[in-house]
């Protein structure tokens, strides 16, 4: 009797391991999903210097926070209001993983030079754009540089020949015609690299070139020099407010006693544009004890009024049932205008 009880207390014990095995791999079983969730809320003061000099703890840039699912994180997700659940492909489209965050690095740097830039001309303070070369965007499946260039890198010559845009760069390529032989310099990572290769059609044009999707890549330089260094942030919709945190240090004025989040791309001319995921970073800044929410009124062909950010940054803000003042802004010069009269 003594044994059959050993025997059973064994087999019980055997048995709730299983399950508790079974459970935990059930659990971090990978899906194909992506959750899309409310990020931080960091103070701009520990990204952006002008020289050793730091900013007021009063601006704040807010994040999404997109990562892979396990089973658990997305089945709990569903518990979660402010959660989304995207594919890869709805996520980033026909790009890698490692594409996605190449181009998230990219409208991050631009985001950051557009704001500088304004900034810059908005305080009066010297400012020049420096051409760096051709940033590469995407390749086409038909190009002969597929193997070899990478999302990323920056082409800063062609032949030995230098180009102040991507404009003259595509002009001189489609001069040579298809099947020439092009030799491209590269700067990928700060390491130079060369590649060979011929020049192709380009699919629904007379025109030739070498297969990718290009931008221009440039550098804003300030005297006195300001420096932006967000980390691994990626992304530009945190354009409005690196430009607000620049014209600060710029000016040495203290815009704003309060805690001031917000969002919105920024051009050179300092138009505000709308960007994704408002509901997250409402929510995001509101845990956080922000009192002040800047969001884009910008309303493309398309969007309804009732979809455009600020409208709705106030249902999320009224959902949740936030004290944060959410202000609209199309431009710089509405979030400049609103802090110099509620400081």
């Amino acid at each position: 009797m003594t044994h059959n009880k050993k025997s059973n207390k064994l087999r019980y014990w055997l048995i709730g391991v299983a399950i508790f095995l079974a459970l935990t791999i059930f659990c971090v079983w990978p899906t194909k999903y992506y959750i899309e969730a409310p990020g931080e809320t960091a103070s701009l003061s520990q990204y952006v210097k002008l020289g050793k000099q730091s900013g007021r703890k009063n601006f704040y840039l807010v994040t999404v926070s997109e990562r892979p699912a396990v089973m658990i994180d997305y089945l709990t997700s569903y518990l979660r209001p402010f959660d989304s659940r995207y594919t890869a492909q709805e996520l980033m489209g026909n790009s890698t993983s490692q594409e996605y965050d190449q181009m998230q690095e990219y409208y991050m740097q631009t985001s950051q030079n557009n704001a500088i830039y304004y900034a810059a001309k908005k305080a009066k303070v010297p400012v020049k754009q420096r051409y760096l070369g051709v940033y590469v965007m995407s390749i086409m499946s038909n190009s002969n540089f597929k193997n070899k260039l990478k999302v990323g890198d920056t082409v800063t010559s062609v032949n030995n020949v230098k180009f102040k845009s991507t404009q003259e760069l595509m002009n001189y390529v489609n001069h040579l015609g298809p099947n020439s032989k092009v030799t491209l310099s590269v700067l990928r990572k700060g390491q130079k690299k060369t590649y060979t290769a011929k020049t192709v059609s380009l699919k629904g044009t007379k025109r030739s070139g070498i297969g990718i999707s290009l931008v221009d890549r440039t550098e804003v330089v300030t005297d006195p020099k300001i420096k932006i260094d967000a980390g691994d942030i990626g992304g530009p919709s945190a354009g409005l407010m690196f430009s607000l945190e620049c014209y600060q240090l710029f000016t040495k004025k203290t815009l704003s006693n309060q805690k001031v989040a917000g969002t919105g791309t920024i051009d050179e001319k300092g138009h505000v544009g709308i960007i994704g995921g408002i509901e997250k970073k409402v929510v995001s800044a509101d845990k956080s004890g922000m009192k002040i929410f800047f969001a884009p009124t910008d309303q493309p062909d398309g969007v309804k009024k009732s979809d455009t950010n600020y409208e709705q940054a106030k249902q999320t803000a009224k959902k949740i049932h936030s004290k944060m003042k959410i202000v609209p802004v199309s431009n710089f010069a509405d979030a400049l205008n609103y802090l110099q009269h509620h400081n």
